[in-house]
């Protein structure tokens, strides 16, 4: 991990389009201003982390909608025989 110190209004560049400026310091609390490209997802921790299981939990639910579709094709198929 790389540890940096900034003050309020300096920044710090990640790769040659991702900046993030220090807007403010007050107590134990930064506040952080992020520019980055459109295609780069900005997000909280918490926030990343819950987006990540939810996308985790539908993968899961698309795989068994996919069984009960390959479960019905067949039922399907041995009608038609």
């Amino acid at each position: 991990m790389l540890v940096l110190a900034r003050k309020r209004d300096q920044s710090i560049m990640i790769g040659d389009d991702i900046e993030i400026i220090i807007v403010d310091v007050r107590g134990d609390q930064v506040k952080l201003g992020i520019t980055a490209p459109r295609h780069i997802a900005v997000h909280r921790k918490e926030i990343y982390e819950q987006v990540k299981r939810e996308t985790i939990e539908a993968s899961k639910t698309k795989v068994e909608r996919l069984k009960d579709l390959e479960t019905l094709l067949k039922k399907q198929g041995e009608r038609r025989e």
